[in-house]
């Protein structure tokens, strides 16, 4: 049955150039994020010699001020006001910033204890809490201002998820090989950096000459200004935004708990860190890229959220199958696969989840708040991040881990124990919570009925 939709207020269809070159932008995030979620770490604790303990604790605390950070910056974007718009001039503003701050991420002094925990913080925050969040959250809540259409808005979150990947995928693939080639020390680390921080730079410049802001809702720019109490109160009333806040969470759950433990697996328990890593993460990946562009048919047909669901299921199965012979390099191969197709849904739908939410708020509480809305979501895959960091480094400094700067270190039992279990028990936790999460999210079903009512609504001049 053909849905019913309402032209008048989704705009036209966006132009696969856009749609490709918004897409750029999160390849560009992750080129850089990705290696700092998954490998810098292991830079920490096996080239400059710091603590797991140490790593975890700045790595925690910085998602502290990473929440207070997106939702600061929420409210900045919501005032914003540019020939460009509110979210797009910042895509433009921070991209030269953020390169910067990527490179300072890996040029850690070698002197004293507490001032390498000073440097690692305050670089860290610099890059993650400051210059991420001041691109990635505009860039987010731009896709709510390209168009209004659900179906437009899931083909954009499907074509970013796709392809975001692929800056992982060049980051993390290329990085040990790279390292290794430029001399296998700290300067050939800095090095690497330098080279995806040029191509995200040049990502992101495309990103904003080619993606415009296109939703102009006069009732919205008719309406009073909203108190900031009053904009969190309707936040917080939004059921279908704390859903989508902790799908987004466990989704960046997932991506840690893989990404940071699978080096020391393949280091330690594989005993490759060189093309296994690499062949492990690669195969992940293209398998995820794969299935997030096959669901763009089974959204249509399935709706987001039964698709997302069907996902978890897959990866509790693939994961319970890898607890046979976790030991084995085939099976480890098989669970990145099955992980990868059990996560493709959900990663190809989390982002219209999010533009379908922005619209619900509007309908439910007369508020239009797209930066607040990602912004939220924003915290809860930073304070999952983050969380899920400091407890594996936490969990790797009980069992005994030994950090060092060579690569002849003998890592006690109880540390090879202990990165087996993570990587075995993970994945199942996570699967697990995004499909409890999901059994609560009925939006799906009721989202046309609500833009037939906000058309209606905006053509009497209201909200």
């Amino acid at each position: 049955m053909e849905k019913k939709t309402n032209s008048m207020i989704t705009g036209k269809p966006l132009k696969w150039g856009t749609k490709l070159s918004y897409a750029g932008g999160d390849v560009a995030c992750n080129v850089i994020f990705g290696m700092i979620g998954t490998l810098l770490t292991l830079f920490y604790t096996d080239y400059v010699g710091i603590s797991p303990a140490i790593v975890g604790l700045i790595m925690l605390l910085s998602r502290l001020f990473d929440g207070v950070s997106d939702l600061i910056m929420g409210i900045i974007v919501e005032k914003t006001k540019s020939r460009w718009g509110k979210s797009r001039p910042w895509i433009l503003w921070m991209s030269i910033p953020y390169a910067v701050s990527a490179v300072l991420l890996l040029t850690v002094p070698h002197t004293t204890g507490l001032l390498q925990f000073i440097y690692l913080f305050v670089t860290y925050n610099f890059c993650t809490t400051i210059c991420y969040t001041a691109i990635n959250l505009p860039y987010g809540s731009l896709s709510a201002m390209m168009t209004r259409a659900s179906q437009e808005r899931d083909m954009l979150s499907v074509v970013r998820m796709g392809l975001s990947p692929l800056g992982r995928i060049v980051a993390v693939t290329c990085t040990l090989p790279l390292v290794k080639l430029f001399g296998d020390d700290q300067a050939a680390w800095v090095k690497t950096m330098s080279i995806w921080a040029v191509l995200a730079l040049i990502l992101l410049l495309i990103c904003f000459f080619r993606c415009e802001e296109t939703v102009h809702i006069e009732a919205k720019e008719k309406a009073e200004k909203i108190k900031l109490k009053d904009g969190l109160k309707a936040l917080f009333k939004n059921q279908y935004f704390w859903a989508v806040m902790i799908l987004w969470m466990f989704q960046s759950v997932s991506f840690g708990i893989s990404g940071t433990i699978l080096p020391y697996y393949c280091k330690y328990i594989l005993g490759n860190d060189t093309w296994m890593y690499s062949a492990l993460f690669l195969t992940e990946t293209l398998v995820l890229v794969v299935g997030i562009f096959a669901c763009a048919p089974l959204i249509k047909k399935f709706g987001k959220r039964n698709i997302a669901l069907a996902g978890s299921l897959i990866a509790f199965s693939g994961q319970l199958l890898f607890f046979l012979n976790p030991y084995s390099f085939p099976w480890v191969v098989m669970s990145c696969v099955t992980r990868a197709i059990g996560l493709a849904p959900l990663n190809a739908v989390v982002f219209g989840m999010i533009g379908d939410v922005v619209e619900f708020g509007q309908w439910k509480t007369h508020i239009r708040q797209e930066s607040l809305i990602f912004a939220g979501g924003s915290i809860g895959t930073k304070v999952g991040a983050g969380i899920a960091s400091a407890a594996m480094t936490v969990l790797l400094s009980v069992a005994g881990y030994v950090s060092s700067t060579t690569g002849n270190v003998v890592q006690p039992q109880q540390a090879l124990d202990t990165i087996v279990s993570i990587y075995k028990f993970g994945p199942i936790m996570v699967a697990v919570c995004v499909f409890i999460t999901l059994l609560f999210y009925r939006l799906d079903e009721k989202y046309d009925g609500i833009m037939i009512e906000l058309g209606e609504r905006e053509a009497l001049g209201e909200l």
